[in-house]
């Protein structure tokens, strides 16, 4: 029997109508989408359903759009019975994670996670800042660039997603110095990523700050299951550890290929990504190919997921 580790994705994962498919199919679908709605006090699963994509990229629409859509699929695995038995989220998906193991109430992630994007935003209007994925280029390559850099401006390595996919962060110049660097020590490519800010960097300071009272106040409850962090790739299940590692998620790095290889290690051979898109999917393939990873994304993946556990 596998043991099953469930991904849920983070932002850049929204596309106009997702969760579409599924809410006229399953009605735990329709009825988390209509929960967002009555939580948040405007039409998300509209914007979900029909955008525009203008609406659906604004950091503290997208945030509240895939949390929606992943405890969505979530919900439809579990009246099915399908539980995992770790969790782990990439950023944002920290929090969808956080509702899948019982540590959060839906309507309170929501909540959080629109004021997360609403502080992320405005960091990112105060300090102006940017992001770029390194390809092809380890680990230690892309950490020299940056330190390289830092005599030009505030730059990190802000995802550690895959081998040979890092992004970095920080002030403009920085970050181009340091893809420049890259690209001379090997690097295939340094991609512009389209953000508003600096994510996972000192520049989102003043988010974490703005965050950390509303963290203190939120309902976070220890889970039934162990939810792999991103700051350090190690499981949690107390409340205090996870509120503590959520607020340092925001200027921290995401430990991806490190959280997942923690998963492996601990016994996952079944990896579910749960919601919008197949990044994380896709980066298994890079991580572990070895691994079993299914998408489910609409609802062929869903149904597809619904068989392999049938």
């Amino acid at each position: 029997m596998s043991a099953v580790a469930f991904l849920f994705p983070g932002q850049g994962s929204q596309f106009v109508g997702m969760a579409a498919d599924l809410a006229e199919t399953f009605p735990p679908a329709a009825q988390t989408l209509a929960e967002a709605d009555e939580a948040l006090g405007l039409a998300l699963s509209g914007t979900l359903r029909e955008g525009p994509a203008d609406a659906l990229t604004a950091t503290e629409v997208a945030q509240p759009a895939i949390l929606a859509h992943s405890v969505a699929v979530w919900r439809v695995l579990a009246e099915a019975g399908i539980e995992p038995d770790w969790v782990a989220g990439h950023s944002l998906g920290e929090y969808s994670a956080l509702v899948a193991a019982g540590g959060l109430e839906f309507a309170a992630a929501l909540r959080l996670v629109r004021e997360r994007g609403l502080a992320m935003a405005a960091a990112g209007l105060a300090v102006p800042g940017t992001m770029a994925a390194v390809i092809g280029l380890e680990d230690e390559g892309v950490e020299a660039a940056v330190e390289q850099a830092k005599e030009v401006g505030v730059v990190v390595v802000a995802n550690y997603n895959s081998p040979g996919q890092v992004v970095i962060s920080g002030e403009p110049e920085a970050v181009q110095h340091a893809g420049m660097l890259a690209k001379a020590a090997g690097a295939r490519g340094v991609m512009p990523l389209k953000v508003s800010g600096a994510f996972h960097s000192p520049l989102m300071q003043p988010a974490a700050q703005r965050m950390q009272p509303l963290l203190e106040a939120a309902p976070i409850a220890d889970t039934r299951v162990p939810l792999v962090s991103n700051v350090d790739a190690e499981p949690r299940r107390d409340a205090a550890g996870l509120r503590e590692a959520l607020r340092r998620q925001i200027t921290g790095s995401v430990r991806w290929t490190a959280s997942v290889q923690r998963l492996i290690s601990a016994g996952a051979d079944l990896f579910v990504e749960v919601g919008p898109g197949d990044v994380l999917t896709r980066l298994m393939k890079r991580i572990a190919p070895e691994a079993e990873a299914l998408a489910t994304s609409d609802l062929a993946g869903v149904r597809a997921a619904l068989a392999r556990f049938s």
